[in-house]
């Protein structure tokens, strides 16, 4: 009756120490530092407000979107559509964002199998001798396996069986650092979009600039072929005794400039066809182009649709987003560690002294079974400061996705009011390099009936010169905002 009840007062008093070990890692637990949070602001403007009320789009307030259209389909020239597809297969940064991705998936897979249970299976041998005048030494030597046959020495070990071991995922940490996982590979795919976006734009802009510099080129060399038969009347003029050696001199000056200035142009093309065959991830080559037709090309109509369709469309802006939704799940993560771990381990086999008795059953079987609830004590500044570095990163992509937001609206707004703008300057530009073109054959008919001076002539044919340079510039920029709204509406990707 005594034991029974001395077993009676043990088991109280282990039950009593049991429950005061989980009232204090329950207390701990409740000291889960406060935190300051960042809640995004996802809301954007109903419409884009420009400066031009009156700008190709900003009337338009429907859901129609030219960022949803393919880049294969927006851009019709077959020449610059070749140089994106092969782009897109060979350029090398490109390719360096899918191996990363392929990393962000192995890393998606390494925390599934976090939370699942580790399993090991495993075959050992040894040989273990012990001392005569030692506790286990004098133990063998009183031992024996059977009548008239002891232990032998030295004494083999062979083992063959299985352990496993699985923390259980009370608090969701391991599971919720898998889903911050899933959120960062879908992250690196949406980087890939955007670099997608970014690649497919710099090239259709290099494509552009490279037609520009044709055309100014071009340009260049009739100018100069008018030039050299200005000079050929300036001289015949000086003959006549009707200008003096200065005229003549001033004109070839300016032929020599003009000369000059090809070399000049014909680098920069040299340069611009380089950057497109690095994008495209080849060695220097001609690029195939139709220039002759740049100057009549027109800017796509553009549809901006409406704002919102930004948070959909962007890659840049779905990146930040799954980011911002990773470091939220890090957070939590993070505060699993507070909490106390369970951890279960498990074992089976068969072990025996000599490999004739290693699968004698029950008599070589062994096994074990395990359980650990561990609470963080001492460490607990260490899981603090992991703690507050989750929150700052979450805190710090919350803002990056509204900047995200921001730079997006901005972008559309900016690029709408630039093709409204340059519209009307090309329009405009147009008509001053038909009056400069037509006053070069006034100038100079005026300059041989004397009534106009070679200084005239000059400054008219520099003039108009750089009006048709200007007005090829402004065709370039009209494409380059064509390229830009498409790129910042989410287009280029798809």
């Amino acid at each position: 009756m005594n034991i029974i009840k001395k077993d009676m007062t043990m088991s109280k008093n282990q039950i009593n120490k049991y429950l005061r070990i989980l009232f204090l890692s329950l207390v701990l637990t409740a000291c889960v530092p406060s935190l300051v949070r960042k809640t995004e602001n996802k809301s954007v403007p109903s419409g884009y407000n420009t400066a031009q009320k009156d700008s190709i789009n900003s009337a338009q307030q429907d859901t129609t979107n030219s960022g949803k259209i393919k880049w294969s389909a927006f851009y019709a020239d077959s020449n610059l559509v070749a140089l994106i597809d092969s782009a897109l297969k060979n350029n090398q940064e490109l390719n360096i964002i899918m191996q990363e991705i392929i990393l962000a998936n192995n890393e998606v897979r390494a925390r599934k199998g976090a939370y699942l249970p580790f399993l090991n299976v495993g075959v050992g041998a040894g040989m273990d001798k012990q001392a005569r005048y030692t506790r286990l030494g004098a133990v063998d030597e009183n031992i024996e396996i059977k009548p008239g046959k002891a232990i032998p020495v030295p004494l083999g070990d062979f083992m063959l069986g299985a352990s496993a071991s699985w923390e259980i995922d009370i608090w969701k940490k391991l599971r919720n650092s898998k889903k911050s996982a899933m959120m960062r590979y879908l992250a690196s795919q949406q980087g890939r979009d955007f670099m997608k976006t970014q690649l497919v734009a710099e090239i259709a802009s290099s494509y552009y600039e490279l037609m520009a510099l044709d055309n100014q080129l071009e340009i260049l060399k009739q100018n100069i072929e008018i030039q050299l038969n200005a000079l050929e009347i300036v001289k015949k003029e000086k003959l006549a005794a009707r200008v003096t050696e200065l005229a003549v001199r001033r004109f070839e000056a300016e032929v020599a400039k003009n000369q000059s200035h090809q070399y000049f142009i014909m680098q920069a093309i040299v340069e611009t066809e380089n950057r497109i065959n690095f994008l495209v991830g080849r060695f220097p080559q001609p690029i195939a182009r139709n220039s002759k037709s740049f100057p009549e090309q027109v800017p796509i109509a553009i549809y901006s649709g409406i704002p919102s369709q930004l948070l959909e469309n962007r890659p840049d802006i779905r990146q930040a987003e799954s980011e911002l939704a990773a470091t939220k799940l890090d957070v939590r993560a993070a505060k699993a560690n507070f909490f106390p771990s369970l951890m279960i381990t498990a074992g089976g086999g068969y072990q025996a002294f000599n490999p004739q008795f290693l699968f004698t059953s029950p008599a070589s079987i062994v096994y074990g079974l395990a359980g650990q609830l561990v609470q963080p004590v001492v460490n607990r500044n260490a899981i603090k400061t992991y703690y507050y570095s989750a929150n700052a990163r979450q805190v710090q992509a919350a803002y990056n996705y509204e900047r995200k937001i921001l730079t997006g609206y901005i972008e559309v707004a900016n690029q709408m009011s630039n093709l409204s703008n340059l519209e009307k300057s090309y329009t405009l530009k147009e008509q001053q390099v038909t009056a400069l073109t037509q006053s070069i054959a006034i100038s100079i008919s005026l300059f041989k009936s004397a009534r106009a001076d070679y200084m005239e002539v000059l400054l008219t044919q520099r003039d108009a010169l750089e009006s048709k340079f200007e007005l090829i510039e402004i065709k370039k920029q009209q494409m380059h905002a064509m390229v830009n709204i498409y790129s910042a509406l989410g287009g280029g990707w798809n």
